[in-house]
């Protein structure tokens, strides 16, 4: 039962993730901005998106640390 209640948060967590995503994706196109296209030729854009996504990886990580523990804590008390 606790791994069923795991499984659906990181389905509910996943689904958030990537409808966001996709929703950033089609505003991101109705718009030109200068300065994301010099950072694309000078191919720093990469850098950039790199530690958006190191950083992202490393909150959801650490979200589900403390669930972890909270949960071993209800359980124990």
């Amino acid at each position: 039962m606790n791994k069923n209640k795991f499984h659906s948060f990181v389905l509910r967590l996943t689904f958030i993730v990537l409808s966001s995503f996709f929703s950033m994706i089609s505003f991101a196109q109705t718009n030109q901005v200068e300065m994301a296209d010099t950072m694309r030729s000078n191919g720093k854009i990469y850098t950039v998106v790199a530690v958006c996504l190191t950083i992202l990886i490393g909150l959801f990580l650490y979200v589900m640390s403390v669930d972890i523990k909270l949960r071993k804590l209800e359980k124990e008390g």
